[in-house]
């Protein structure tokens, strides 16, 4: 999901995130369900638990993948990838799909209250948010910001800690606050290098990087997952949240099925329905973002100012503005 995972594409069941129980036979191999994902570690452990449980253990191989990295082989390899089953950020999905045409349209019912393409099936979504380490905010005697544009106030220099998108999506998410409000050109591009300078030397590549950092003091104020932070609010932590009046943006995850023609494994769109349908509630507690009709969250996980982006979300996207988080061209 955003932060950049640690790639296990080990080839056997012991490297493997893998629902394995010994190394299988060839003709075993070629039955099973080959699932890649970006997926953080807690939503994989749910996967995997639910897909047991249905009675699929020993019947998968889950190869787990930093965003960047599984969306640059979907887009490169097309329906010749290995995996017969991804989860993925939703916005790589599409942009596969629009080059290669590579999915299968899901067979199950699928009724998110924002209507998604036919192709996939969202699981979790999350939001970004400012964070903040109230003691420090308190001895270092700074105001709180409101906004993600006061960030690029002179007094927060060297006291803010940035996702970095090269590395993380959740540095996407504070990169459309600033484009969508104050544009690209000379206005947004002003705000945004102002806000890298002052992050300075705690410019994180993962995206719980700068909430690490503010918790441990390290700096006062950080920008995360907005969940993240409630939680740790919730513990008593000194730590508090800021939604910035430019509002909060969400991407989400889906899980989708390769479409191999005559060679889709049958199973594969099984576990898909499967994860939808029995995961979701285990993963709606860890990122608390309503999707379908029927769901609840607490207060403190009501998000009052959401903002959809006004350009579809693409690969294509997300790499100008990665340019334009650094200050540069494409």
């Amino acid at each position: 999901m955003f932060s950049l995972k640690t790639l296990m594409i080990g080839l056997t069941c012991g490297i493997i995130l893998t629902g394995c129980s010994s190394a299988s036979s060839e003709g075993n191999s070629a039955e099973e369900v080959i699932i890649y994902s970006n997926a953080d570690e807690e939503a994989v452990e749910v996967i995997q638990e639910v897909l047991d449980k249905a009675g699929y253990e020993g019947q998968y191989i889950f190869q787990s993948f930093g965003t960047g990295e599984l969306g640059g082989r979907l887009l490169a390899e097309g329906k010749n990838i290995e995996a017969d089953l991804v989860t993925m950020s939703s916005f790589y999905l599409e942009s596969a799909q629009a080059k290669h045409s590579m999915f299968k349209d899901v067979s199950f019912e699928v009724n998110p209250q924002v209507a998604v393409p036919s192709y996939y099936a969202p699981i979790l979504s999350f939001t970004g948010t400012i964070i903040l380490n109230t003691k420090e905010m308190a001895a270092q005697n700074l105001p709180r910001p409101t906004s993600a544009k006061d960030l690029a106030k002179p007094i927060y220099k060297n006291k803010i800690a940035m996702v970095d998108p090269n590395g993380s999506s959740t540095g996407w998410l504070f990169v459309q606050n600033i484009t969508a409000t104050y544009g690209m050109d000379a206005e947004g591009q002003t705000i945004m290098n102002h806000i890298r300078e002052n992050a300075g030397p705690n410019l994180e590549l993962s995206g719980s990087g700068p909430l690490k950092k503010v918790m441990a003091g390290e700096v006062p104020i950080g920008f995360g997952m907005r969940h993240q932070a409630v939680v740790n609010k919730a513990e008593g932590l000194p730590i508090d949240y800021i939604d910035p009046s430019e509002g909060n943006y969400t991407l989400s995850e889906s899980v989708a099925v390769i479409d191999k023609d005559d060679k889709t494994n049958q199973n594969a769109m099984k576990m898909a329905e499967i994860i939808v349908k029995n995961a979701r509630p285990q993963l709606l507690e860890i990122y608390p973002n309503i999707i379908y009709d029927g769901e609840t969250v607490a207060s403190e996980n009501q998000i009052k100012n959401v903002k959809t982006y006004a350009e579809p979300l693409t690969a294509e996207l997300l790499d100008k503005h990665r340019a334009f988080f650094h200050g540069q061209k494409l």
